[in-house]
């Protein structure tokens, strides 16, 4: 097994990289190193993955097709995880373009690879995003998703549209991701864990919006890997029941299927602060502010398929998970504990 995980340096991408490195297969990492955050945090994150002699590391953005043709003709790769995408809601009312060039062209670019050279399942991030205005709890896979909210949300919502084609026209393996709020250690420092630690650490007011009427379903980087390297090894199938005129949206006459990845609990944001402040022995001082343009006041997994596919269930509480990162944090930004 040769193993392409692109996004590498990022959050999700690093630990994915190091639980395959670990478990003795050849991987290679690919990341455009962009300054969407710290570059810095993203070359600690490979340092830490260069102690591993069957990890390679390789700087290439997904949209440059000529390196990405060159990097599948060097290495052959049987499985892809493609991690790597301009993420982030708030920052695509932004800079649109960027999730044009990462997230669309980046990811056809990806797909064309996958079919020329045979690849046997394309694992690929999609995000909870895409539920948009859906408000049935808990989102199920089962749901139409057409009403996106972000640009964010409308380019993940493109990735699973573009993958099924590709899978229903070359018979290409390919399963969507739904991912549900990442936490944990060597998180993102534009996610809501990392910033309300960094203020309350400071002495400094958190922003909370929607006036704090806000849920998510916390999912942690544990969870997160095992379930997605467990459905690597699951190359998805044709539903030969799958009926055209009555089409379920989550699998399909071609080998495709997508998954919700969470944590099945959702959580108040008053929950989690309150968790965060207990780990950190500090209370946070809060600035509540109006809901923000493309965000959604509640997410919900429902996983039912995801255990029956691969039996997985969350084991990590959010006190366990919470406390893991602000050890980290204060380790990697040399904080006193006292």
């Amino acid at each position: 097994m040769h193993i392409l995980v692109t996004g590498a340096a990022g959050f999700i991408g690093f630990h994915s990289c190091k639980l395959f490195a670990s478990q003795g297969f050849k991987v290679v990492g690919i990341d455009n190193l962009n300054d969407y955050y710290s570059p810095q945090l993203k070359l600690d994150r490979l340092q830490e993955l260069s102690s591993f002699s069957n990890f390679i590391f390789k700087k290439v953005d997904l949209a440059d097709k000529e390196a990405m043709e060159n990097l599948f003709a060097e290495f052959g790769f049987s499985h892809v995880l493609n991690l790597a995408a301009q993420a982030g809601v708030r920052y695509s009312l932004q800079n649109p373009q960027s999730y044009v060039q990462s997230n669309l062209v980046g990811f056809a670019n990806l797909l064309e690879c996958c079919r020329q050279h045979k690849v046997q399942h394309l694992l690929f991030a999609s995000s909870s995003s895409v539920y948009g205005l859906n408000t049935q709890m808990p989102f199920s896979t089962a749901q139409n998703v057409d009403h996106p909210v972000s640009l964010y949300a409308a380019s993940k919502k493109s990735n699973e549209l573009m993958a099924h084609a590709y899978s229903h026209l070359f018979s290409l393996p390919c399963t969507g991701l739904r991912y549900f709020t990442v936490y944990g250690p060597w998180g993102r420092p534009d996610m809501a864990l990392y910033i309300f630690t960094k203020a309350i650490l400071a002495g400094e007011a958190i922003p909370v919006f929607n006036n704090g009427q806000l849920m998510r379903d916390f999912t942690h980087i544990d969870d997160i890997v095992e379930s997605t390297a467990r459905l690597l090894w699951q190359p998805p199938e044709r539903n030969e029941q799958w009926d055209a005129q009555h089409p379920d949206p989550a699998s399909s006459s071609a080998p495709f299927a997508v998954y919700n990845i969470g944590n099945n609990t959702p959580v108040s944001i008053a929950e989690f602060i309150a968790t965060l402040e207990e780990a950190l022995g500090q209370k946070a001082r809060i600035n509540y502010l109006p809901m923000q343009a493309g965000d959604v006041p509640a997410t919900y997994a429902d996983i039912a398929p995801l255990a029956a596919a691969v039996g997985f269930t969350p084991k990590t509480s959010l006190r366990d998970g919470i406390r893991q990162f602000v050890n980290w944090y204060k380790e990697y930004h040399n904080v006193s504990s006292a």
